[in-house]
Parts: C-alpha cells; structure tokens; sequence
C-alpha cells in the first residue's frame, strides 16, 4: 500500500495533536491548582527535563523499533498527559502530566520528521519533504490559532472545562495513528543501542554541515522560542490584557500561512535563501518594534510568523538531508536535546536579566544573539561551494 497514506494522516495528526483549547491559559490554570505561580512554573519545567532526558532514548527507539510504533506510543502518552492534567488538584498530578508531555515531544520530536521524509515517493525527498513538512506544519498552526480564541471563551466558564476538552482530539490523534504504516528504508538495524548511539555521535563529530546546521537551529530554539513566551510581557505595557491573546493568534496564523507555502519557496529560491531571508526580515521588525514601541509593535513583533514558518521547514530540510537513514530519529533527537538543554538555560537567563534591566532590553539582547546565525549560513554557502567544486572543478 502506498506511503502516500502516511502524509495525509501526519497531517490530520498534526492539526489534533496542536488542538489544545488549554494553550492560551495553562499557567493560570495551574496557578489556580497549585495556588502558587512559581509552582505553576516549576510544572512547565518538570515537562522540559522529563522531554530532554527522553530525547536520545527515543531517537534510538524510533531507529530500532520503528517510527510508526513511535508515533503511536507519543499518541498515548499525549492522552495520559492531557488527562493528568484535567484531573488536577495537585501539584504532584499536574508533575506526573508534565512528566507524560515530555514523554510524547520527545518521542515525536525526531520520529515524525524522519516518518515523513521516508513516507516521501520520490526521486528527490527533500522537496517532498519540505512540501509537505510545511502543510503539517501549517496544520498545527492553524490549531493553535483556533484554540487561541476558543480556548479563552471556554475559559470563562471553567479552566478545568478547557482541559477535558483537549482530552478529546487527542484521542482522536491516537486513532488515526494506528492508521500509519511503517516505511521499509532500514538497510540493516543493528540491536546494540549503544553501538548506535556512538554512531550517531560520529555523524555529528565527522560532519561540518550538520554540525553547523544543528548549531543554527539550536540557537533559534533557545532564543527564539524564549524570545516568544517572554513576548506577551511586552505587549501587556502597550496592550490590555485581554488583546495579548489576540497578538499570539495573529502569530499563529502568519505561522499557518507560512508553513503551508513553505515547500514553495523552498523549492524557488532554496532553504539557504529562505532562512537568510528569514533572518533579515524578523530581526529588522523586531528591532524597530522594540526600538520605537508603539500600540502597532505588537504587530510588527506578530508579522515575523510570515516568514517564521519557512524558516523551520528549510532548517529541517538541511538537516534530513544531512541525517544518515539509519540514525536519523536518533540525530534529530540529539539535536533536540541540545536545543532543550539551550533553551532551559537562556529562559533562565532572560528572566533574570528581566528583572534586572527590563523587558524591553532583555528582548534586544536576544535579538542581537539571533543575527549570529548570518554567520553560520555564511559557513554553510562556504561549505557547499566548496563541495561543489571539488566535484566538477571550477567554471
């Protein structure tokens, strides 16, 4: 039976899995629980230890086992997470919740790239992947952008409603899992976990590009993504507190726009051009925004999304195309884990130099960090072209 299957599922999959009407309130819920914010915080970082200490187990049981027993598993896990979390009335439950989250991020996080890049019939993956990478990933988006808006209606009437309800698609998510099937690519799986580790190490040790490329996508996670949750702090000195939810929808969205025309641009102008393109036009909207803050910088700070999608599906191009086909669950969770570990550290750093120096040039510092990456890509053109003409020679 055709592979082809395969991305139509991850699509659907994608879109359930990301429909948690709980995103926009999950930190005021679990303050209510706990009664303590800072405990409702330490619950979102029991999920990012148990998701980086996950990481590399799982890579290597995606490569071992198979990707679709793995996806199926993360499907399980989400529910029981989701489930944990709805029951509450405990810290040590919404703990043992985080624990479940980290579980099914790290089992998904190199699995289903790599379950869709094989589940590509082509002659060139790469584009496929990119192509269909970016409407997943544009799926997921859309989600957030729905739950975004319901979520905080729900609300209104009950926090511990709006987690019951999440419970829903996920159980659907899990369903159309078992609908996957598994992609025969594997040459020769070898039993020895540790042998196979240390083979995926030497990949990173052996390969500039992916190391330069794994280096780029770690720095983005790290102060990208923190970059993001600490925005709201932003926007609630220009906007009242019930239009920050608007601004991440708006975010979202472009996200959702993004991802789905990823595939063509990538192919148009290559994932190079698109993540120096990336690059230039979120750091110059974010300088201005930060700089010159007005009622319209939130905006400007939400119209980086547009180009925010393109940007992550060309970083997971280069990097498949570097991955070896035994070893690729396993590299993208290394990956994954570095970017945790990263991310873990300078969301600590932004909150105490928050408290410092404020918000506003706490984000700048982050935004001058995120300009290293023009170098790394400058590395990368150097590198190919180099490859290149050690192949046919020069003009």
């Amino acid at each position: 039976m055709s592979l082809r299957r395969n991305i139509r599922l991850l699509i659907l999959f994608q879109f359930l899995v990301e429909f948690r009407l709980y995103a926009a309130v999950l930190v005021i819920y679990f303050a209510q629980v706990t009664g303590s914010y800072a405990l409702a915080m330490s619950v979102l970082s029991v999920g990012m230890i148990a998701a980086a200490a996950f990481e590399v187990p799982t890579g290597i049981f995606s490569d071992l086992v198979g990707r679709r027993n793995t996806v199926v598993l993360g499907a399980i896990a989400s529910i029981l997470f989701v489930f944990f979390y709805a029951i509450g009335g405990s810290f040590l439950m919404l703990a043992i919740g985080a624990v479940f989250e980290g579980l099914s991020r790290a089992l998904w996080s190199g699995n289903n790239d790599a379950l869709l890049y094989e589940s590509v019939e082509s002659k060139n993956p790469e584009d496929g992947f990119s192509k269909y990478s970016g409407k997943s990933q544009s799926a997921g988006q859309a989600a957030l952008a729905i739950c975004a808006v319901l979520g905080g209606i729900v609300a209104t009437f009950s926090l511990s409603l709006v987690m019951w309800l999440t419970l829903i698609p996920q159980v659907i998510a899990f369903f159309v899992s078992l609908f996957l099937l598994e992609p025969k690519t594997h040459s020769q799986k070898s039993g020895n976990i540790y042998f196979h580790l240390s083979e995926s190490i030497r990949q990173f040790r052996e390969n500039y590009k992916l190391r330069l490329v794994s280096l780029n996508s770690i720095l983005k996670f790290a102060f990208g993504e923190t970059s993001f949750q600490f925005k709201p702090v932003f926007i609630n000195s220009l906007w009242p507190l019930w239009a920050v939810g608007v601004a991440h929808t708006l975010s979202f969205v472009g996200g959702s726009v993004s991802f789905y025309f990823s595939g063509y641009f990538i192919r148009k102008f290559g994932a190079l051009k698109v993540l120096i393109g990336e690059l230039v036009f979120s750091r110059v909207l974010n300088f201005v925004a930060l700089l010159f803050p007005t009622i319209v910088s939130p905006v400007l700070m939400s119209a980086t999304s547009l180009t925010y999608g393109a940007g992550q599906v060309a970083n997971s191009t280069l990097m498949q195309k570097e991955f070896t086909r035994e070893q690729r669950a396993t590299l993208g969770s290394i990956n994954s884990l570095a970017a945790s570990m990263a991310f873990a550290v300078v969301s600590f750093l932004v909150g105490l130099f928050a408290d410092q120096i404020g918000p506003v040039r706490t984000l700048l510092i982050a935004q001058f960090v995120l300009v290293l990456p023009l170098w790394i890509y400058w590395r990368i053109f150097k590198h190919e072209k180099l490859d290149y003409t050690s192949l046919y020679g020069k003009d």
